[in-house]
């Protein structure tokens, strides 16, 4: 059996424009969803609910990630 490489180091990423990214579309959804809805679009209300579900967990998610970034850093400098 050959012998196994080493893994590679993991990708750095800017995972806190990723995560409000997100709950900016979440947020656009929800405002075009209220525009046709007050144009009488038949748009059903768990539509706009799901929405704003994407959006605060967006939200929860950027402290989230704010956070974990803080802690990954703490634990390299000591």
């Amino acid at each position: 059996m050959p012998e196994r490489r080493p893994d590679p180091e993991p990708l750095e990423t800017n995972d806190v424009v990723i995560t409000a990214g997100g709950a900016v579309l979440w947020a656009v959804a929800h405002v075009v969803l209220l525009v046709l809805k007050a144009a009488g679009s038949d748009i059903h209300d768990w539509w706009l609910g799901m929405c704003a579900y994407g959006v605060a967990l967006g939200v929860f998610g950027v402290r989230f990630v704010k956070r974990r970034e803080r802690a990954i850093a703490r634990d390299r400098a000591a």
